[in-house]
């Protein structure tokens, strides 16, 4: 079997007078001419983050897609990392593979008809470091480098959308099924939701690197990805960690509690002792630090399941957010895809009993969720993983010219419905800025 040649060149001897963040642009630019690629990075972020962010990743083309049969997607996948030989193995979990865990259905449309996961093998891996690139590839790397070094970088138009973007869930909706699920709350059904809505557009037109740049300049994530999968588009923001394997350990960071930047350092102050001392912010992360402790339970050592770091106040470039950090020790009969399977979906996407929630989720919500909450990331050769929780993500179909981003907020009996709308417009405002700017 054909084994990958790995080779590194210096940042400094292959980019000459210009950056390496140009570098990266061109390399983008070719990888858009692939059927299949994504670029992972953590945006520097990985030194202030518990056990770090994404690796700083391009993968492009599939030297070959993973059959993942409908219904059996977590066996078969089980399957492959037992007979094929190690590589790095890229994709995503879409949410509504909740439908194979559980006895559940998802009765609503989505646009966009992609499969419930996939995964592939890619054909070249570049990997950025500080102060090296490494190229990792079936054939020449030199001659993968210079093809990079040679592609011309497009012009900036300064317009990378056209369209208009329309809510499908109208304000007036929004509040009446967040009291609806309030009662649901005091009659006992559940006792934390978290509810979505998409904003969209039909025949968009989308310069897709252009906006993701714009994107990750506005809004700098730990768990970033720029994706493509045949005609579809990823531009994801995430600031969330849905479930790491690194060695014996298992790690998740459930993200709730949400609250805006100041205007000023002192605000900044005010506004991040305001969230971390919110007794209703704290309920809700406390509800989903417990489910998912229960969810790592399920894979883990008896004992070994703790909670690394409660109520984690971290800021980024439009928002402070709340997390978390569960970690576990898996136990050594549990295979990899068991330990995802056992914590899929995210807690902090679903709410809490999980299942029953799941069931209000598509009783409520206007939309089949598909890949918005689901997780993308990567296996390792060595059989580690990490994926992240695709929120604050722009989809975008070049054939079909649609356009999505989806929003939510958790809601609990204290909930206040137009707090929660503005929590949503909140968390919307970067995808729809780079939108809108002209």
């Amino acid at each position: 079997m054909e084994t990958r040649v790995y080779q590194t060149y210096s940042v400094k001897d292959i980019t000459g007078f210009y950056s390496l963040q140009q570098f990266c642009t061109q390399a983008l630019t070719w990888a858009e001419a692939q059927d299949f690629f994504h670029f992972f990075t953590d945006n520097q972020l990985g030194s202030q983050y518990p056990h770090g962010g994404f690796r700083n990743l391009l993968t492009l083309g599939a030297r070959e897609r993973i059959l993942l049969q409908k219904d059996q997607v977590f066996s078969d996948m089980q399957k492959y990392l037992l007979t094929e030989k190690n590589d790095w193995i890229i994709g995503y979990w879409g949410y509504d593979l909740k439908n194979e865990i559980e006895e559940l259905q998802s009765h609503n449309s989505n646009p966009f008809m992609l499969p419930d996961a996939f995964f592939y093998i890619p054909e070249i891996l570049i990997f950025f470091e500080d102060d090296t690139i490494t190229i990792a590839s079936f054939d020449n790397p030199n001659q993968i480098l210079q093809t990079i070094l040679s592609t011309p970088i497009a012009q900036n138009s300064g317009l990378s959308f056209k369209g208009d973007i329309q809510q499908r869930t109208p304000k007036e909706k929004y509040l009446a099924t967040v009291e609806q699920l309030r009662e649901h709350i005091l009659d006992g059904d559940i006792y934390e939701i978290n509810y979505c809505m998409e904003f969209f557009s039909e025949n968009a037109v989308l310069q897709p690197l252009q906006a993701y740049q714009a994107l990750n300049a506005l809004s700098p994530m730990p768990f970033s990805v720029y994706g493509k999968v045949d005609t579809h588009y990823l531009l994801c923001a995430s600031p969330e960690r849905f479930l790491k394997k690194e060695r014996n350990k298992l790690i998740s960071m459930p993200i709730k509690g949400t609250i805006r930047r100041g205007v000023s350092p002192d605000e900044d102050v005010i506004l991040k002792d305001l969230l971390h001392t919110s007794v209703k912010e704290r309920a809700e992360n406390m509800m989903i630090v417990d489910l998912v402790r229960n969810d790592l339970a399920r894979s883990a050592r008896s004992g070994s399941v703790v909670v690394e770091e409660m109520f984690g106040v971290y800021t980024f470039a439009a928002l402070h957010h709340m997390i978390s950090t569960v970690v576990a020790e898996i136990r050594p009969e549990v295979d990899t895809i068991e330990a995802i399977r056992n914590a899929f979906p995210m807690g902090s996407m679903t709410g809490a009993p999980k299942i029953k929630a799941m069931e209000l989720i598509d009783q409520y919500e206007d939309l089949k969720r598909g890949l918005y909450s689901g997780a993308v990331g990567y296996f390792t050769p060595e059989g580690d993983f990490d994926f992240n929780v695709v929120i604050r993500s722009i989809q975008y179909d070049v054939t079909q010219h649609y356009l999505s981003f989806s929003v939510g907020s958790a809601i609990t009996y204290d909930a206040i419905p137009e707090q929660e709308y503005a929590e949503c417009l909140l968390k919307a405002q970067a995808m729809y800025t780079v939108l809108t700017a002209r």
